[in-house]
């Protein structure tokens, strides 16, 4: 019998576990986990936060319990693997609780460590409440702070997704909010028009926004900035980013990639075979330049966790890289994006050529409309769509899909102007935003 074990207990570790045991009824399939809660929605958590989400529960797929009584998995939380002896195909594993320690033999291993939130070093922020946002325990030591210290001003540090999702709950809290971001720009990963219109709607909902500064030094309530300001907090949220969790796979000699990132070959396998690495800490290629690339969203470790199922059953499915779609709700306004920003295609010296579309996100006669920043870059020479950017009120997630769609098909511009998308006036209009910009790039 075949003896599969996975660390990681959330969304990738969660998944992997489940794919593969519908594939194989008979392997062995053990867990571990170091936190006190596996398959959450970690995605939920700014949302439980604000009250939108009325039970952390509410958050939890399933429990040990579950995976036992229903899918014949063994999972261990609290337990911390300290050591991959490869030679042997041995993990060495620490209980929390009990600190003794133990092996557990594989014949497959399946990393999904996740990442660890940065924390800069700043003179005395020990002095002060801070906090992190990236497990479940996270969400609920800020929870009971507030509940606990009622709050009324916090800053965070960091203006990517969770930082701009994060401003957005806590002022829904009633908390005056001020955003410190090291770049100069928020959500950095967007074109500057785009961020401009994203800062535009984080200030018209009264948060404050420092960009090109950080925080130099901390003195309880007082929080001073590298660029002389001086903010007054009552807690600190640290939303710099993820650094990948690879210390386990560094001890054994597994191969690190340019991104930090475990690196996974198109079937998510390390440099050793019988070892595969999926979600946060896996490092694997971009879609479009075949560069390395590591996004640590949920989509890219659910579809990892499949391959890496299907593979352990025989069945090769590679994966064929990462194009990082993503959207955020800021406010009234949803932020997406697809592919490759202009920056990346100008620090890659890819020649490209920009069409930006404002249109309205369905018919403007109809009561219910919104306004929609539409950017798409594509490569002049072969026509292809190289990625795109939406901001709007509504209807941003369908077009960001269809162009995300789009690019995986293979595409060109002029064949955005042939879709068939659908109509009426509470959705869209007789020809879509989409294809609008395939008209335009004639």
């Amino acid at each position: 019998m075949k003896k599969i074990v996975v660390i990681g207990a959330v969304a990738g570790g969660a998944t992997v576990a489940s794919q593969i045991r519908y594939y194989d009824k008979e392997a062995q399939i053990v867990m571990f986990d170091q936190d006190e809660t596996m398959s959450y929605g970690a995605c939920g958590m700014p949302y439980f936060i604000s009250g939108e989400i009325e039970q952390a529960d509410h958050l939890i797929a399933a429990t040990p319990e579950e995976f036992k009584s229903k899918r014949n998995i063994e999972v261990h939380l609290k337990h911390r693997v300290t050591n991959i002896d490869r030679q042997r195909k041995v993990i060495e594993v620490l209980n929390i609780h009990t600190q003794q320690s133990y092996e557990e033999p594989y014949d497959a291993l399946i990393l999904s460590p996740g990442g660890t939130p940065i924390v800069p070093e700043t003179p005395g922020l020990e002095s002060t409440s801070m906090f992190t946002l990236r497990n479940f325990s996270d969400m609920k030591k800020i929870n009971d702070f507030i509940k606990k210290e009622n709050p009324q001003s916090c800053v965070i540090v960091g203006a990517g997704f969770i930082g701009l999702e994060m401003a957005e709950s806590f002022t829904k809290l009633g908390m005056s909010v001020s955003i410190v971001e090291k770049s100069p720009q928020v959500m950095n990963i967007m074109d500057v028009d785009c961020s401009a219109l994203v800062e535009q709607e984080l200030q018209s909902h009264g948060v404050r926004v420092f960009k090109n500064t950080y925080i130099s030094n901390v003195n309880g309530q007082k929080i001073e900035l590298e660029n002389g300001e001086q903010l007054e907090a009552d807690f600190i949220l640290m939303s710099i980013g993820v650094s990948p969790s690879t210390e386990l796979a560094e001890k054994a000699q597994l191969t690190i990639g340019e991104t930090k990132g475990i690196h996974t070959n198109e079937y998510m396998q390390t440099n050793d075979s019988s070892i595969y690495a999926i979600g946060d800490a896996a490092e694997n290629i971009d879609f479009i330049t075949g560069a390395a690339k590591r996004v640590p969203l949920a989509w890219p470790a659910h579809r990892q966790a499949y391959i890496v199922a299907k593979h352990l059953s025989g069945e090769k499915i590679p994966f064929k890289g990462l194009l990082g779609t993503s959207i955020c709700k800021v406010f009234s306004q949803s932020v997406a994006l697809t592919g490759l920003n202009a920056k990346t295609l100008i620090d890659r010296q890819i020649d490209f050529e920009t069409i930006v579309q404002k249109s309205k996100s369905n018919a403007g006669y109809y009561p219910d409309h919104a306004e929609i920043y539409l950017v798409i870059h594509f490569d002049p020479s072969t026509r292809k769509i190289l990625g795109a950017q939406a901001v709007g009120g509504k209807g941003v997630d369908k077009r960001i899909d269809v162009l995300s769609t789009a690019i995986y098909a293979g595409l060109t511009m002029d064949d955005l102007q042939a879709l068939e998308l659908a109509y009426a006036p509470p959705y869209s209009s007789p020809k879509d935003p989409v294809n609008m910009v395939g008209y335009r790039a004639t």
